[in-house]
């Protein structure tokens, strides 16, 4: 007998609840702008509850990136903020953040392997996309495997959930770690076996199906790039097969010579940090029907090190490399030499803006400016 009156007070308090965020007002950093319009869920017939999670999030987003102290956060953080609002876009990790992070805008502790405490950030800052870059990179990985489980499968399994409870966009990267030495390696399609022989490239195969699956079984907007070796004069390598491609600029600068851990002859994909956030930005921001694949591959060059150091050598005539291979070697022997990364041209446009030779000649001049170098200017720096 009490149901009905239970039921007209539900549905009392839903009518409160959307008054009272229709007339919210924004001030300072507020949550809502008047111009949202609210949208209740397509999907999930079973309740009449409104979906507040389901606005038109895409005027003025709600950001939160995870792992944000790595190579991409800072970066991904400045460019948003920029399109967004500072306040909009929050900056994450479990490690203290050093002073410009903090003056450059939000920055909380969050804790990848606690959900409770992703929970409470997500729901007390209104978050509507998730980026999550909390993960052990290849050689780190191999390292300390239990861990590397821990951080690259149980993280996504979290962030993954959250994403299905609250409706997030959210995108995780995987990598040309993703692939093993049955794959195609020149070019390496979207589309094809994957069976990588490191945790760091298993845990992103498994990242990719189970993103997929979350989107296809629970209509999670899960959205996912396979970046190559990304390039970056401002942040410190973090134990990736790629990072010689970073370390052997301040060499270059520094000693004039480098030790390289590859073979001259290990050709891999790379890009440029700009090519690759402003990737990350267009796809988050393209529009759900462009989408074909959830995953796709993503490049701009690829180059081994004998070629790069060569290019270097175009602005620094002395500048010599030494090889001496490890077993890095045998985790880039598996890896691709070049991406097929066309499906991302034509479904949402993706292209990039820098080359080997522009690449090397903003390196060696932002390089330059980050380590505070009083060195002759190169030719790069002088053009």
């Amino acid at each position: 007998m009490q149901l009905p009156m239970m039921r007209s007070f539900t549905q009392f308090l839903q009518s409160a609840r959307i008054a009272t965020v229709r007339l919210q007002v924004p001030q300072c950093a507020c949550r809502f702008s008047t111009s949202r319009t609210l949208l209740t869920s397509t999907t999930d017939t079973s309740s009449s509850i409104p979906n507040f999670d389901r606005y038109n999030a895409l005027d003025n987003p709600r950001i939160l990136i995870t792992g944000g102290l790595g190579q991409l956060g800072p970066g991904l953080a400045k460019l948003l903020r920029k399109k967004y609002g500072e306040d909009n876009v929050i900056l994450s990790d479990i490690i203290k953040a050093p002073k410009h992070i903090l003056e450059s805008g939000p920055y909380v502790f969050a804790d990848i392997l606690d959900p409770k405490n992703l929970q409470q950030i997500i729901v007390n800052e209104r978050i509507d996309w998730l980026i999550h870059f909390g993960a052990l990179l290849s050689a780190v990985g191999e390292m300390d495997v239990p861990l590397a489980v821990k951080v690259n499968i149980e993280g996504v399994h979290n962030v993954m959930e959250l994403a299905k409870r609250y409706k997030l966009r959210i995108f995780i990267p995987s990598t040309i770690g993703a692939f093993g030495p049955d794959s195609p390696r020149n070019p390496t399609p979207d589309l094809t076996i994957q069976r990588p022989r490191t945790i760091y490239g298993v845990s992103k195969v498994h990242t990719e199906l189970f993103g997929e699956y979350y989107h296809y079984k629970h209509g999670v907007d899960f959205r996912s790039l396979r970046f190559p070796g990304v390039i970056s004069a401002e942040t410190t390598p973090g134990g990736g097969t790629t990072d010689y491609a970073v370390e052997i600029f301040e060499d270059a600068l520094i000693t004039g010579k480098h030790v390289c851990y590859l073979r001259p002859d290990a050709m891999l994909p790379m890009m440029y940090i700009d090519d690759c956030l402003r990737g990350v930005v267009e796809m988050l921001e393209a529009p759900q029907e462009q989408l074909k694949l959830r995953t796709y591959n993503i490049a701009a060059m690829s180059f081994s090190p004998e070629i790069i150091t060569d290019a270097i050598r175009k602005h620094m005539p002395h500048f010599e490399t030494e090889y001496k291979p490890d077993s890095r070697q045998d985790i880039a022997d598996s890896w691709p030499q070049a991406f097929d990364d066309s499906r991302a041209r034509n479904d949402w446009g993706w292209t990039h803006h820098y080359d080997l030779d522009g690449m090397v000649k903003l390196m060696l001049e932002l390089k330059r400016k980050f380590m505070k170098l009083d060195l002759p200017q190169t030719k790069a720096a002088r053009t």
